[in-house]
């Protein structure tokens, strides 16, 4: 019935800079589309997953109502220090979860906390 994670929709200030920043991060190509509105809709697309970043809006998407999405990475403390060093800030951990499992939250230059999960 449930398959694989195929998209993550992100819900940004400014989508498309947020957009670019983890396509930069990723190595992705970011896409646009502009709504007659003038609102700004993004996306690239890594690992086989989509990620979307959906202008913010208080009353149909408030902040804070995102769940974490948890990256598998092949090293934590090597992912994290990337994310660091790219502009994220720390928001937990590293916490080990079980035997050789770990988890960190960080937040994006943007407001997002993403998660990475790994050895």
């Amino acid at each position: 019935m449930f398959h694989g994670v195929r998209t993550v929709m992100i819900f940004a200030d400014d989508p498309e800079a947020s957009a670019r920043w983890w396509g930069g991060l990723l190595d992705a190509p970011v896409r646009l589309d502009v709504a007659d509105t003038g609102a700004v809709y993004a996306w690239i697309e890594t690992a086989g997953v989509e990620l979307g970043f959906h202008p913010a809006d208080d009353a149909r998407n408030p902040r804070g109502g995102s769940p974490v999405v948890y990256w598998g990475v092949d090293d934590l403390d090597r992912a994290r220090a990337r994310l660091l060093a790219a502009g994220c800030e720390h928001h937990r951990g590293p916490l080990e979860i079980a035997p050789g499992r770990r988890i960190a939250q960080l937040r994006d230059p943007f407001g997002t906390v993403v998660g990475i999960e790994g050895p």
